[in-house]
């Protein structure tokens, strides 16, 4: 199957899953994640009207957004690197990668520098992972008061990456606990943080997430293809 071929089959899959928990299919941004991928591929999506694309390394996001045509929304979803903040903070609609104070202050610091307010989400390791990035949930809701604070930065929710599992039911309770966690933060009303967006679900269990209330789904090998990392 082509990439818009694989991009409509998911399409139809994040309608499914809409449909099954009661929801409008607008409620939930299909983020193609392009790394390591060609910008061929992406342009092959772009007559499709697809805008929303995910990259994990800075130099591929910064690289692709100055060839690519503008009006792309680019995310990065990637671990990020605090000496990394200044070449993409003013390229990337959404950073959903903050896990810690001190890369909250760098964002805050070269966004200033910029001119602009970075769109933040803070990764919470839901699961416990010690191969996982994020903070613990019992942790998240004091971060986001600290990062509320600070100039040019402003906190619009959680990501979570869930455990790689063969059945995507094993992963419910991991995004209904950070769906639940957004709810706790919300009814905090601190100034500066929304819990608008929840991204969690990958292309193994994505349509689960959609059930349990993700916002964004971050879709991979389920339009591209698998990645040869070899390269």
């Amino acid at each position: 199957m082509s990439v818009c071929e694989n991009y409509l089959a998911v399409e139809e899959k994040v309608k499914e899953a809409c449909r099954r928990a009661g929801r409008n299919r607008d409620e939930v941004t299909l983020i193609a994640v392009s790394k390591t991928k060609p910008m061929s591929m992406i342009e092959e999506l772009l007559p499709l009207g697809v805008v929303d694309f995910g990259e994990n390394k800075v130099q591929e996001l910064t690289a692709k957004e100055e060839a690519l045509p503008s009006g792309i929304h680019w995310h990065m979803i990637g671990h990020l690197q605090r000496n990394k903040v200044k070449y993409m903070v003013d390229k990337a609609c959404l950073i959903h990668s903050v896990d810690s104070l001190r890369l909250a202050e760098t964002v805050s610091q070269e966004a200033g520098k910029k001119g602009v307010t970075a769109n933040i989400l803070i990764e919470v390791n839901v699961a416990g992972e010690d191969s996982k990035f994020g903070v613990r949930p019992e942790e998240t809701a004091a971060l986001a008061e600290t990062i509320s604070k600070l100039p040019n930065i402003s906190v619009k929710g959680l990501m979570t990456i869930a455990p790689f599992v063969e059945n995507a039911e094993e992963n419910r309770e991991v995004f209904r606990n950070l769906r639940k966690l957004s709810v706790d933060i919300e009814e905090k009303k601190f100034n500066n943080v929304t819990m608008a967006v929840l991204s969690m679900g990958m292309t193994g269990d994505y349509e689960v997430a959609i059930e349990e209330g993700a916002t964004m789904v971050r879709v991979g090998t389920g339009i591209f293809g698998e990645r040869d990392y070899s390269k």
